[in-house]
């Protein structure tokens, strides 16, 4: 079975057989319980534990290592036919797992990850507490938000299949997370994105007021600024966010990777869809300015501190201000790895600087 992650971007696939992982799967035991995410959707019938008394832990070992670092979910849109077999609870149930062990190695924070985690059943339900408490204050208790956001998180599935896409982004992305419930708690990269999810689809269905009241608190509580119309994928990563910008009509593709005072804006002059569009498994470096209606190919990678204003074709990297091509606009250097999954900010960079210390 061939897994793709971008889409059309049949070149960027990972080939796996999920039957015979499912097999080996079933027999690992381990003490710490850690969970393994199964990549068989027709036989996932919820996450596998690992116990202390098995005969195959060493073999199971070695599976865990392999697996650990090439989580997947399934389709964030499951079909009629999936709807029996998959179950999704896979992620909230390592938070809580992980939030026992950070209990029991910190009890201060008994109380706080209680509140926040242990108590609760669902994610939808964490998130909004989390969210509420967040973006509340005086005048807008947590209290109506967290009614509201469970009434959005609740009506809407496809916003929580893509919250648990981006924990495992983080997770895999991002080599200061730690664990899935310190992103959850902790990063505000991760938190505005689930805001703005929420806030956009407010925005769909005409509830414009609320939604810029969300987008306003999400500006003021986390330092960044995500209208409430632009269109976000799934499996996203918005490392450290700080000064991130991202206007009404930009379009994200899924397992994108931005970074801090990315600027994703208009040229000042044009009405109308005026927003970058970013496509499938993109990253964009710090302090980049992408303006105007431009397309930013699948696979493609805008290298820290540019100004991109013209499209970027497919599986190129991009430097500099005004941005050029890596190889020339004629021949340009072919990227052979989704930039977005590998976080290389460097690749190629003896090819166009002669930048010595």
């Amino acid at each position: 079975m061939s897994l793709h992650f971008l889409g059309p971007l049949h070149s960027f696939s990972y080939n796996i057989c999920p039957k015979k992982l499912h097999k080996k799967m079933t027999a690992c035991i381990h003490d710490s319980r850690t969970q393994i995410f199964d990549t068989n959707n027709n036989n996932n019938h919820g996450p596998n534990f690992l116990r202390p008394d098995s005969p195959d832990q060493f073999s199971c070992q070695q599976i865990i290592s392999k697996i650990h670092t090439q989580t997947l979910l399934p389709p964030i849109h499951k079909t009629k036919d999936d709807d029996d077999d998959y179950d999704d609870d896979d992620v909230m149930i390592m938070m809580k797992t992980e939030a026992e062990s950070d209990v029991n190695q910190e009890p201060i924070l008994s109380n706080y990850y209680h509140r926040s985690i242990l108590s609760h059943h669902s994610i939808e339900s964490a998130l909004a507490n989390h969210l509420s408490l967040k973006l509340g204050d005086l005048s807008l208790p947590s209290g109506p938000l967290y009614d509201l956001f469970m009434d959005v998180l609740i009506d809407d599935q496809d916003i929580v299949k893509a919250v648990k896409y981006d924990l495992v982004a983080v997770k895999e992305r991002d080599p200061a997370c730690l664990t899935y419930v310190q992103c959850f708690l902790n990063f505000k990269g991760f938190l505005a994105c689930q805001a703005h999810r929420i806030a956009h689809k407010l925005w769909s269905l005409d509830r414009k007021v609320i939604a810029f009241i969300i987008q306003n608190r999400v500006s003021e509580v986390f330092a960044l600024d995500i209208h409430p119309g632009a269109k976000i994928g799934h499996g996203i990563l918005l490392d450290h966010a700080t000064g991130l910008v991202i206007g009404e009509t930009a379009v994200i593709g899924n397992n994108v990777s931005i970074l801090h005072n990315v600027t994703l804006g208009g040229t000042g002059k044009m009405s109308g869809d005026r927003h970058p569009k970013i496509g499938d498994g993109v990253l964009i470096g710090a302090g980049t300015c992408v303006l105007g209606n431009v397309r930013i190919g699948d696979g493609a990678k805008i290298g820290a501190g540019s100004v991109v204003l013209r499209d970027v074709p497919a599986r190129t990297t991009a430097v500099g201000n005004p941005a050029k091509l890596i190889g020339g606009k004629e021949n340009p250097v072919k990227l052979d790895k989704i930039p977005g999954l590998t976080m290389d900010h460097t690749l190629h960079i003896n090819e166009w600087s002669d930048y010595v210390i």
